[in-house]
């Protein structure tokens, strides 16, 4: 693997700062790919070096690849049939991915091995091979499927059947196979019984549940329970209903969510349903559809997301983005970056120029209040944010977010205006919006009492006020 970018980091600072921190928004960096960081502070959990996950737009489908600190790299599915993997295979290349040290195919239908036959043709004639390629075994009648074999076979690659508690012995990065289990779930459905990897890197983690589905999910969360925590989640199923629960969003915990489907998906991926799973725990997302290729860098106590394009990741607007076809070129910009609980060591970004000002106003954090007076849960509206316009005009926060340190995200109202010298103030709870007050309508705690980061950004997504407290 040749690549020639480096990585950008953030630090958690206490105090009112104009600097793009963890969970806020970053300035533009030109970052499609890592190159092994030699540099890289070790932690707790020796994370050396970056780990890089790139979720690749290819429509109604799905192609992940992983390039690990030492430049060892695992492509997870290879897109739809369609396409015959012209757009993983270009992405690829792009990239200077020379070898695929390891290719796992989630399940067998052609929704997700449509490249596979090209890619291996490609890789073992004119590249530097694979590596070995992990199935969980469960067979297609389809041609897509024949052909997949064919190459198999016609260049000896080594194939492995693959089921929960097998290794995949990646450099640098802990993988786990976690599913599917032994016996095969449903009467040997393909969704349900997807090979399901947790990639570990210091203190982050990335959980991949392929199309797993209800069964599989529930034989998950009772298997592992809290193992299943991870820092970024891909949604299950092309964010399908029937995938990602609500219990097991609840036991990973994710800070934030991929999605990889089209646009316009024949299914209405991602459904209403799931999204409106995903608002209620006020979980950033990120959609292959309208951000185009997604690109995230671990360093072991944070995640840095790259994007194509610039688009909302609050789950209920995540429609309004413009779309971005597959293929489309363009490097990736970081937009925000998700910090572990114990934060980070790294270098501080470059400051946010407006720093919360418009031609006007300027908008400063005046109170915390997050310790609400006798059970938080029962009494979410006397947790909240004083928020003070200081400025000698108007100030328009219409589409303005406010998000904690795990990335849960309010937004303001469109058309709201909080005038010279005025105060509003934002409740975790639910009630009538006012001048004065809004509310989030959380339906749990966000800001933790032992310390948080409240991040303000504007409608551009940058960041304009941050304030840690303890």
């Amino acid at each position: 693997m040749h690549t020639g970018s480096s990585s950008v980091r953030v630090v958690c600072l206490i105090g009112v700062v104009l600097l793009a921190g963890c969970t806020g928004a970053a300035p533009a960096v030109d970052t499609a790919t890592t190159t092994p960081d030699t540099t890289a502070t070790t932690t707790a959990t020796t994370a050396n070096g970056t780990v890089a996950v790139h979720f690749i737009n290819v429509g109604q489908s799905v192609s992940t690849l992983v390039v690990g600190p030492t430049g060892e790299t695992m492509l997870i599915d290879t897109g739809h049939y369609h396409d015959d993997g012209v757009y993983v295979l270009q992405y690829l290349q792009k990239h200077n991915v020379d070898r695929i040290d390891y290719m796992v195919v989630s399940h067998n239908d052609a929704d997700h091995i449509g490249g596979n036959a090209a890619i291996i043709d490609y890789y073992e004639t004119e590249a530097d091979g694979i590596g070995a390629i992990y199935d969980p075994g469960i067979a297609a009648s389809t041609q897509t499927y024949s052909e997949y074999l064919d190459a198999v076979e016609q260049h000896g690659v080594t194939l492995y059947e693959t089921r929960a508690g097998d290794s995949i012995p990646f450099e640098g990065v802990d993988v786990q196979v976690i599913g599917p289990p032994e016996p095969y779930l449903e009467n040997n459905a393909r969704n349900e019984n997807s090979i399901v990897l947790k990639l570990s890197h210091g203190e982050t983690s990335f959980l991949l549940t392929g199309d797993a589905e209800n069964d599989q999910e529930a034989n998950l969360v009772e298997r592992y329970g809290g193992q299943l925590q991870a820092t970024v989640l891909k949604a299950g199923h092309h964010g399908s209903s029937s995938s990602t629960s609500e219990e097991l969003l609840d036991t990973v915990d994710p800070k934030t969510v991929i999605v990889s489907s089209a646009y316009d998906s024949q299914y209405g991926h991602p459904t209403e349903e799931l999204l409106g799973r995903l608002a209620e725990r006020s979980l950033p997302t990120y959609w292959t559809a309208t951000h185009g290729d997604i690109v995230l860098v671990s360093d072991g106590q944070s995640v840095s997301v790259r994007t194509q394009q610039a688009a909302p990741t609050n789950p209920l607007d995540l429609r309004d983005g413009e779309s971005v076809a597959p293929g489309t070129s363009g490097d990736v910009v970081e937009r925000a970056t998700y910090c572990t609980d114990s934060g980070s060591t790294a270098t501080p970004q470059p400051t946010v120029t407006d720093g919360g000002t418009t031609e006007t106003g300027t908008l400063s954090i005046e109170t915390i209040h997050a310790d609400a007076s006798g059970d938080e849960r029962e009494n979410l509206n006397d947790e909240y944010i004083v928020f003070r316009n200081t400025g000698d005009g108007p100030l328009d926060l219409g589409s303005w977010t406010v998000s904690d340190e795990a990335g849960k995200t309010y937004t303001v109202p469109e058309g709201y205006t909080l005038d010279a010298g005025a105060t509003v103030t934002l409740h975790t709870g639910s009630g009538t919006d006012t001048d004065t007050d809004l509310y989030w309508d959380a339906g749990s705690p966000v800001w933790n009492n032992g310390g948080d980061t409240v991040t303000v950004r504007n409608s551009n997504g940058d960041v304009v006020r941050q304030e840690t407290y303890e």
